[in-house]
């Protein structure tokens, strides 16, 4: 059989993804439509194989790298989930106090790609942690289906907290020196946006294909922010102007690039969404505005 690649699938493929992934249709329905481009070599089963996360094949730094030091904490987040588990990585060997990067995850937990940005993280110099806010149902369960159901059950606002809360842990770590930075993908996104609403003290906010926060909430940002945006995605890209409007209007510092002919989710090297090039260049621009701002 003819190994599927990227270039056989259709913009509507990706586009019914996206619903799929964002929970805009229900898995029954999304099967029901994904079989419509079931022509050919193209089945239904190779469809879904090539559509959903590769996690094994997909880790780009391992959890063993003799280069860096990774291994899960709980940190307490009393108004939000509690007792919040987390994965702290930092490099392997150093003797002085490392600027910090709070990692946020998609809609679907802790999973191994936003496990391996954390580590991508520690590679490049800085104490890392990536939360999960699935902890209080159990955590992230192995699967990105049953993930996205449990996120759901959570309020998102109540998961803010939960991130916050892994800000302040992070500032006060005796590997830390307190200047501290976010990176969030997708719902990661508008975390990391609401963060910089939230904390002051937040010395630089990097969202990749976030939501944008309400015209109240972007009044308030004093953080530095580099935005990554997909081409392809109109559903976060038609938020942008406004607040680009706001933050020009409050001089905010911000840069925002928008990748053309990518879609959303085009960092996430585990699905066919994944665009090499625009990842790469995105990557290096967040580390390169991270050693910049986290001075």
């Amino acid at each position: 059989m003819k190994k599927i690649t990227k270039e056989d699938i259709s913009q509507e493929i990706f586009d019914l993804y996206d619903d799929y992934a964002h929970n805009k249709i229900e898995r029954r329905q999304f099967i029901e439509k994904l079989s419509v481009f079931a022509v050919g070599t193209l089945t239904l089963p190779s469809l879904l194989s090539f559509i959903t996360p590769d996690y094994v094949n997909s880790i780009t730094i391992q959890p063993d790298d003799p280069r860096i030091s990774s291994d899960y904490i709980t940190y307490n987040s009393p108004k939000g989930g509690g007792k919040i588990k987390g994965l702290l990585s930092k490099p392997g060997k150093t003797h002085k106090k490392l600027s910090g990067v709070i990692v946020v995850h998609e809609n679907r937990g802790l999973n191994p790609y936003i496990e391996d940005v954390g580590r991508r993280t520690a590679i490049e110099g800085f104490i890392s942690l990536a939360p999960d806010a699935l902890t209080p149902l159990g955590g992230y369960p192995g699967n990105d289906d049953e993930g996205r159901e449990m996120q759901k059950k959570r309020d998102r606002y109540e998961m803010l907290e939960d991130f916050i809360a892994a800000y302040y842990y992070l500032k006060t770590h005796p590997d830390c020196n307190g200047h501290i930075g976010v990176v969030g993908f997708c719902f990661g996104g508008w975390i990391a946006n609401l963060m910089a609403v939230k904390i002051p003290t937040l010395n630089a906010a990097v969202p990749f294909y976030g939501g944008q926060p309400t015209t109240e909430e972007a009044a308030q940002i004093k953080t530095p922010l580099l935005l990554q945006y997909a081409g392809l995605d109109t559903r976060v890209n038609e938020g942008w102007p406004a607040f680009e409007a706001i933050l020009n209007k409050n001089k905010v510092p911000n840069v925002a690039y928008i990748y053309p002919n990518v879609n959303h989710g085009f960092h996430n090297n585990t699905t066919p969404r994944y665009d090499e090039k625009a990842a790469t260049l995105a990557w290096t621009r967040t580390i390169d505005f991270f050693k910049e701002k986290l001075k």
